[in-house]
C-alpha cells in the first residue's frame, strides 16, 4: 500500500527551510555523539547536495530557473547564508564541498534582475571577516577561500575587505607553509587587486605607503620563488593598468624600487625576468625621471645594455621585442643630471 502513496516532491523553498532547521540543530549540538545527530548530519549532507542539484543541474536536467529564483529569494531571507558559512566546519568533507558550490553559485543568482547577495552581504559584511580568517584553519580554507573569492564579486564587498586590517594579513597567508592555501590566498588577493578597476586604484593611491612597503619586503624580497614570481607577475597587471596610471608614476619614481626590479632581472629564472622586464620598462619610459634614477641607469648603463642585447625569449614575439628595443634606446640616450 505505501507504495501508492508517494509523498509530493519538496519545492526548493522547503528545501531550503529543512536544511536551515537542521543546520541551526548542528550548530546548537555541535558535541553530542548521539546516533540521531549522525543522522541529522546526513539528511543535512543530503539536503545541501540536493540544493546543489537545482541551482547547477545534473546529468539529466538543466538547472530552472524559476526553482534557482525561488530557493535564492528563501536562502536570504533568515540568516541562512551566515548559518551555512558558521556550521561549514561541522560538515563532513563532501557535504563541505557542496556547500561551496551552493554558496558560490548563489553570488550569481539574479532574482526580478537583481543580485540579492549583493544585498544581503552589504548588511552582513562581519561574513567577510569569518571567510577571511578560514585561511588560519587548514580544514576550512579552501572551502572560505572560494567563498570569498565570489564574495567579491560585488564591488561594496570587495571595497569593504580593502579597507580593512584582513589586507595586511594576506602578505602572511601568501607565505604559509602550505601550498594549497597559500596559492588559494594568492588567488583571492590577485582577485581582490584587479577585479574592480576604480576601487582598486582608490585603495592604491590612498594606502600607498604602507601597501607597497608590504609588497616590495614581503612578496618581491621573499625566499620563496613562487612568491616572488607571482608577486612581479600581479605588479605589473596593476601597473600596466590604465586605471592604476597615478600610482604607476609614484612607483617608477623611487630609486628602491628600481633597485628591487634590477635585481629580479638578475634571476635565474627567466619567467621572474620576464615579469620584471614588463615592470623596468616602465622605469625605462617615464619621461619624467628623478634625477636619481637617472643616475642609477647611468651607472648600470654598460651592464643593463649587454643585459638586454642578450634577453631573449623563448618564442619569438613581436611585441616583447619593439619593447625591448624601446627600453635600449631610452637607457643608451640617458645624460646624468644635475640635482635641483
Amino acid at each position: 500500500m505505501k507504495g501508492l502513496f508517494k509523498s509530493k516532491p519538496r519545492t526548493p523553498a522547503e528545501l531550503v527551510r529543512l536544511m536551515r532547521e537542521l543546520l541551526i540543530y548542528a550548530d546548537l549540538n555541535s558535541n553530542s555523539k548521539e546516533a540521531k545527530r549522525e543522522e541529522k548530519m546526513a539528511e543535512l549532507g543530503k539536503l545541501i547536495r540536493e540544493l546543489k542539484c537545482i541551482l547547477y543541474g545534473n546529468s539529466e536536467s538543466e538547472p530552472v530557473s524559476e526553482a534557482c529564483a525561488q530557493l535564492t529569494q528563501e536562502f536570504f531571507k533568515q540568516n541562512t547564508l551566515r548559518l551555512l558559512i558558521i556550521c561549514l566546519p561541522k560538515l563532513n568533507l563532501e557535504a563541505r564541498k557542496d556547500a561551496t558550490q551552493v554558496v558560490a553559485n548563489l553570488q550569481r543568482q539574479q532574482v526580478h534582475s537583481r543580485l540579492i547577495s549583493s544585498d544581503y552581504l552589504e548588511e552582513n559584511k562581519d561574513l567577510m571577516d569569518h571567510l577571511i580568517s578560514g585561511y588560519e584553519d587548514m580544514d576550512i580554507a579552501l572551502h572560505y577561500g572560494a567563498m570569498l573569492r565570489e564574495c567579491i564579486r560585488h564591488q561594496t564587498i570587495a571595497r569593504y575587505v580593502l579597507e580593512s586590517d584582513h589586507m595586511k594579513k594576506f602578505f602572511g597567508f601568501i607565505q604559509l607553509p602550505n601550498f594549497d592555501i597559500a596559492s588559494d590566498a594568492a588567488a583571492t588577493f590577485k582577485e581582490l587587486l584587479t577585479r574592480h578597476k576604480s576601487t582598486v586604484a582608490e585603495f592604491l593611491t590612498k594606502n600607498y605607503d604602507w601597501f607597497f612597503a608590504e609588497y616590495n619586503s614581503k612578496l618581491l624580497e621573499s625566499p620563496n620563488y613562487i612568491t616572488r614570481r607571482q608577486a612581479v607577475k600581479l605588479l605589473g597587471d596593476m601597473l600596466l593598468d590604465r586605471s592604476n596610471s597615478a600610482v604607476m608614476v609614484r612607483y617608477v619614481s623611487s630609486k628602491d624600487n628600481l633597485r628591487i626590479l634590477m635585481n629580479l632581472l638578475r634571476e635565474s629564472s627567466k619567467n621572474i625576468q620576464l615579469e620584471a622586464f614588463h615592470v623596468f620598462k616602465l622605469f625605462a619610459a617615464n619621461q619624467n625621471k628623478p634625477p636619481e634614477i637617472v643616475t642609477i641607469l647611468v651607472a648600470n648603463r654598460s651592464k643593463l645594455l649587454r643585459f638586454f642585447s642578450d634577453f631573449k625569449m623563448d618564442k619569438e614575439d613581436e611585441q616583447f621585442e619593439a619593447d625591448k628595443a624601446q627600453v635600449i634606446r631610452e637607457i643608451a640616450a640617458l645624460e646624468p643630471r644635475e640635482r635641483p
